[in-house]
């Protein structure tokens, strides 16, 4: 048996380009006279997450619709294996259907909800209750779906039943290390019922999330037998053999594994453009400030748009440095994208002169910081509206965290490539990105970052540095460490307290930031969901 793992990059909502998607895919896979077995992605039809259009009434309608189209048009002698929402005795169930023959010839339920990090199942579907084994071509093969590999029992109640082979279909998103995760579970549940399995992913990028693709098959000893590449559509076949010892996969492709940084990065770049395209927008449009993290955004958005697409503006004030200038248009040249320069003088001293009643008497502070961050937000706002292309915020998840943004200024936009992005990984993808061909300045990456939005101002003026800052905010925000345990392994307990109190009182500011995409374990967009008016602050 040819079995092929469609790793599908499907598109929320749209059930019919979806479908079109299978039939494609069933098209790629069907090329020699093998029995074949084409495997598609959990939730292929809606695509994953479909949150609340799961609840719409014409929803179970369009899906029957597809599941007609796919048994009219596939490939009668095709096994094809597709995840769909099924309504069944007025229960929603995560469903897998065979089609085989012009028809669905079984259909499985999701046994395992998951319902945490950013997963929110249980809102929506009824657990299943039965394992599924289907006999093709004198193979009996198992099916799961995503959670169901994580726990024993789906794939022991298919190995009862009488599978020789076990399929598992995934929308399983990205986060740093997650493939060795995925890649030892698999393992586990291999040795355990002593069957290979074969692991295939959807891939593509949707809201905060990217699906990282990375398909993979394992035989019963747990050793990795076949790995599709990361982060790209496609499909990718291996062959399932009856031999002494039983099924073997004994042959298929094996991609390289990618490092973390080069992970993140293709993480960021499919995350940017799968964001822009499905929302039909033709370009972006990004302040470029001679700064760390602007630099890193320009060279994400041209990776994943190209640079006719991108336009970066400069917008200076008094306190910006010749050198941030200087820095920002070698970067604009390099990557050859539109460039233009803007001083925002004369607009934030009309804002000044306006507002002068309101301040007399009252002494400077961030106010007129925050006055300057806000016209950069106008500027970039009004091109927005005015070329319809989408306005990419440049914050990294160490400044969202303790809140060194601005509201409606430098957090004004639709997407932050680096939401989720600590300071030093931005240092470390800066680096990264220059080995692919040299783009950033090097005196970008070597200088103190700082907004210079005041004279001789640093980031870290009131901070610590930030190796030390951004590993209070992960044991904080993605490990739920306490104040106390973080101190207790050698954290200052003035700079704890202070991060901390930080991270708390800038909720508000957070549930007002623009999307971003997700790369950590925990980030700050759906998997965490803390009040903004709270009591509750060191526990």
């Amino acid at each position: 048996m040819k079995v092929v793992m469609g790793q599908l990059n499907t598109f929320v909502g749209d059930i019919k380009g979806n479908t079109a998607k299978v039939l494609q895919a069933a098209s790629d896979a069907d090329t020699d006279d093998r029995v074949t077995l084409l495997v598609c992605p959990e939730l292929t039809l809606t695509g994953y997450p479909p949150e609340d259009l799961l609840m719409r009434d014409s929803l179970q309608s369009q899906i029957e619709d597809a599941l007609g189209v796919l048994a009219r048009d596939l490939p009668p002698h095709l096994y094809v294996v597709v995840g769909y929402p099924r309504r069944r005795d007025g229960k929603l169930l995560n469903a897998a259907g065979v089609l085989h023959g012009g028809q669905v010839i079984a259909e499985y339920a999701k046994q395992c909800l998951p319902n945490y990090q950013v997963f929110d199942e249980k809102r929506y579907f009824s657990e299943g209750t039965e394992p599924c084994v289907v006999d093709m071509a004198g193979v009996k093969v198992g099916i799961t779906i995503c959670e169901d590999i994580w726990h024993k029992e789906p794939a022991a109640g298919a190995k009862q039943i009488g599978a020789e082979v076990l399929i598992n279909l995934n929308a399983s998103p990205f986060h740093r290390g997650k493939h060795k995760e995925r890649w030892q579970v698999l393992a586990d549940r291999a040795t355990e019922q002593k069957m290979p399995i074969i692991y295939v992913n959807q891939v593509g990028g949707q809201d905060e999330l990217v699906f990282d693709g990375g398909s993979f098959a394992v035989n019963e000893d747990g050793q990795l037998a076949t790995v599709a590449p990361d982060f790209t559509e496609g499909c990718f076949e291996m062959a399932l053999e009856r031999t002494v010892r039983g099924l073997q996969i004994e042959q298929g492709i094996a991609a390289a594994a990618l490092s973390d940084v080069a992970a993140v990065w293709q993480a960021l770049v499919l995350g940017v453009r799968d964001y822009v395209e499905k929302n039909g927008f033709p370009g972006v449009v990004l302040g470029l400030s001679g700064g760390i993290d602007s630099a890193v955004t320009l060279a994400v958005a041209v990776d994943a748009l190209g640079a006719e697409r991108v336009h970066a503006v400069m917008m200076p004030f008094k306190y910006t440095a010749d050198m941030s200038i200087e820095d920002a248009g070698e970067q604009a040249a390099a990557m050859a994208v539109e460039y233009d320069i803007i001083s925002i003088e004369p607009i934030y001293e009309a804002f000044m002169a306006g507002l002068s009643a309101q301040f007399e008497g009252l002494s400077a502070d961030t106010t007129e910081e925050n006055l300057q961050a806000r016209c950069r937000g106008v500027l970039l706002m009004s091109i927005s509206n005015k070329k319809h292309r989408l306005v990419l915020t440049t914050g990294n998840k160490s400044e969202l965290a303790v809140g060194y943004s601005t509201l409606y200024g430098d957090m004004a936009g639709g997407f932050d490539a680096l939401k989720d992005c600590p300071k030093m990984l931005v240092y470390a993808l800066a680096q990264y990105r220059n080995t692919l061909g040299y783009c950033i300045p090097q005196r970008v990456i070597d200088r103190p970052p700082s907004a210079e939005l005041a004279p001789d101002q640093t980031d870290q003026d009131n901070l610590p540095p930030y190796e030390k800052l951004d590993e209070i905010i992960e044991r904080y925000v993605e490990d739920d460490q306490s104040p106390e345990q973080i101190v207790a392994a050698g954290f200052s307990q003035n700079d704890v307290e202070r991060v901390v109190r930080l991270i708390d009182l800038n909720e508000y500011k957070r549930r007002q930031a623009p999307v971003g995409v997700r790369i950590t374990t925990r980030g700050f967009g759906r998997d965490r969901r803390y009040p903004i008016s709270w009591a509750w602050r060191k526990s």
